[in-house]
Parts: C-alpha cells; structure tokens; sequence
C-alpha cells in the first residue's frame, strides 16, 4: 500500500461525533490534546488571539502563519480570532461556552480569572461543560501562577538526571516529551471527565498539573528502593540507564532487542552461540541477571557485531525475541512497515498544496476516527462559528472590525 490520498470535507466518524470543544490553547499541550479530541471526531472550534498561536511561526512554511509545528497539532479544527481583552470578544466567547462540552485553556491560573473565563465564571454559564487545562504546577500549590515549559519540567522532573547517569552530561530527551505525553494526559482525563458527566449530568473542572503528571511518568519505575520506607533504598531503577543499554551493533547497522523472562534468555543466548551463559547461575534468574547486567550485555554485544542486521532479524524472529533495526527519521517515510500499513496520509491544503500528515494510531472497529479538516487559517472561521453561537451580523462586525469576516 502506497501513502494513502484523502480527501478532506467528510462528516465525523469518530466516537466524540457530537461532542463541541472550545479551544483557547496555545503551544503544544493543549493543541495535542485537542487535536486528538477532533481526530475522534469532537468539533472543535480554535480561539486565537489577533496575532494568531505562536507555533504559527515554528517550522518551515510555504505561507505566513504556517509553521509545520503548528500545523501538525492542529488538523480538525476549525480557527476564529476573538481579543479576549475586549468585552464584546469575551462576550462572543460566553456564547460559544453556552453550548459547548468541553473549554480547554493553556493560560495561568491568575491570568484566565483576570479574563473572566475562570472555571467557576464558565460553570455559572454552563454547568455541563467539562473545563480543562494543565498548568505547570498544581493550582493548591504556591507555585500555580509560575510559567513552566518542557525543558524546565525536565529539569524538575528528575528527567535531566536519568540523562546525566546514563551519559555523564546534563542533556534534554530530543523531543518536545514533556508536552506531548501531558497532551495524551490531558486528552484522557477530557474523555473519562465526559463518561462521568453521562451519568452524573454534572461538568467538573479537570486539572493536569506538568510537573506532577511528569514525576508519575518518570517514576514508575524509578521510584525504585524508595519505595520501600523502612529502610529507605535508593532512587533510580538501575537498569534503564547503565551504558551498556543501547542498540547493538552488528556489521552493517545496528539492531535493538529485548529478552526479559528466563526463558527469553536462554533461547537468545542459545542464539548468539553463548550456551554457557544459558546454565551459568549469575544468568538464569531474573534477579541473578540484574546484578550482572553489563557484562551479560556486553558479551552479546560482541557476538551480535558478528552477523548483520538481516541475519539477527531472520534468528531472532524465528526463537521469538522481540527485535527491530534502528532506522533514522530520514528512513521513516519510505520504511516498508509503514508503508504497507498506511501510515502516512496525503492531502491538498487549499493554500499550503500538497502536505503529508500520520495517520490516527488508535483504531476503533466501529467509531474510526477520521481526518476530515485542514490546519486552518488564523480566523479561517471566525464568521461561521459565530453565527452558529447565535451571534448577528452586526455582533459579528463589533467583534471582528469588519462584517466580512
């Protein structure tokens, strides 16, 4: 299967179909998850400011206010343009909260209640709706009015640190990994706060502070002996981050693989022509093993730089350990799974042309979510959104400047 060209205009198909969500987010974490509401289907309406989300401007672009950053967090939804610092902005703002399901914000908690679009203003107005944001901090906390951004909550979040032990330098994760995984968090936790709200009638306000959904994520594992109060053990699991965890070179690439149960590796180490290592004691046992790691690491290491990567694929496929090739981005377009699999979409923006996004990962047999519309233009839809709130055309024209808008 070759990428796959859509076209866009189709109706929701996607198991939020019905669901309306106003959108006052910026950046990455709110676009994500509001994002991932419009791929399963929620209607959601994008309000930006006059000079439009800053991520407008991140990435290469063939227009102004493009940025690809910004377009591929933003397909499925439709943009209007409101100054919340005017009256009549915030007043066409409370119309579209009236029917909407869900309001989604990413500023600080003082800044939204300077707005008058604080939780308890919106419930006042429409005590269905499920409001949701994510702070850096919690808003108990004496840190709720402080900025956070991803870098700083890898920092705070203990991140940095698993960087530092396993490379010896204090390094940021290559990836925007803060954001995005807080963005599923907070997509989630919209979704759950919907399913109650079938049998209570009641909306509530859905708080996802960074920092603490970050420690929850980090530490899982690396609560580790501090878990265990009495006596107090160390913090960290050590496995993750010891140096011989990498990818294995072999003579043309390089090839991860993982055995975890006893049994996955002693057929991995019947495989590399380590039999010896099967029945040695220091191995056999998962809690033997874990005190020898790197030396069991590094003589598969160098039985494995012996063959390539295609003749690892074909072994370690055939006794059932979990296995792939390490592929660069640059790889990712052309990569035969994906390929065969429709991973990546083909569509035509009416003023970007030609554009390729990733397909929605998570299937649903009945309810698909589909990709139906563009990254839109700041304000592509700021008359059709408000006339749909109720809003007449000299309404349209005061907030706007101009009843062409």
């Amino acid at each position: 299967m070759a990428e796959a060209t859509i076209t866009l205009g189709g109706a929701p198909t996607g198991p939020l179909t019905g669901i309306r969500v106003v959108d006052i987010t910026i950046n990455v974490v709110g676009p994500a998850a509001s994002q991932i509401l419009g791929d399963m289907g929620a209607d959601v309406v994008k309000v930006e400011a006059p000079g439009g989300d800053g991520n407008r401007q991140t990435g290469p672009v063939r227009t102004p206010a493009m940025g690809v950053l910004y377009m591929n967090v933003n397909r499925n939804k439709r943009s209007i343009v409101l100054d919340l610092k005017r009256p009549e902005c915030r007043d066409a703002a409370m119309r579209l909260i009236d029917s909407a399901d869900v309001v989604m914000h990413s500023m600080r908690p003082a800044a939204i209640e300077r707005l008058g679009l604080g939780y308890e203003a919106v419930r006042a107005r429409n005590p269905r709706a499920i409001y949701a944001y994510a702070p850096g901090y919690r808003s108990d906390g004496p840190q709720r009015d402080r900025p956070a951004f991803d870098d700083v909550v890898q920092g705070e979040s203990g991140m940095v640190d698993l960087m530092r032990r396993q490379q010896g330098q204090s390094r940021f994760f290559p990836m925007i990994m803060v954001d995005k995984f807080c963005g599923h968090v907070l997509a989630s936790a919209i979704t759950m706060a919907l399913f109650e709200r079938e049998r209570s009638g009641q909306g509530q306000c859905v708080e996802v502070p960074m920092l603490e959904t970050m420690l929850s994520f980090n530490l899982m594992e690396h609560l580790w002996g501090a878990a265990l109060e009495a006596p107090r053990g160390t913090i960290g699991y050590p496995r993750p981050y010891m140096a011989e965890r990498r990818p294995f070179p072999t003579r043309n690439g390089e090839i991860c693989l993982m055995a975890n149960s006893d049994d996955q590796w002693e057929r991995l180490l019947q495989a590399v022509g380590l039999p010896e290592l099967a029945t040695d004691p220091r191995y056999r046992k998962l809690a033997d093993r874990a005190r020898h790691f790197p030396e069991l690491y590094a003589a598969v290491a160098a039985k494995i730089a012996l063959r390539t990567t295609e003749e690892w694929e074909r072994v370690l496929d055939d006794i059932d350990i979990p296995n792939g090739r390490v592929r660069g981005l640059d790889d990712l377009i052309d990569d035969p799974y994906l390929v065969a699999t429709g991973y990546f979409l083909r569509y035509r923006h009416p003023t970007e042309g030609e554009m390729r996004t990733t397909s929605i990962p998570v299937r649903f047999s009945r309810t698909p979510g589909n990709v139906r519309r563009h990254p839109p233009k700041l304000g592509e839809h700021t008359a059709e959104v408000l006339r749909e709130a109720g809003l007449s055309a000299a309404e349209i024209a005061a907030v706007t400047g101009a009843g062409d808008a």
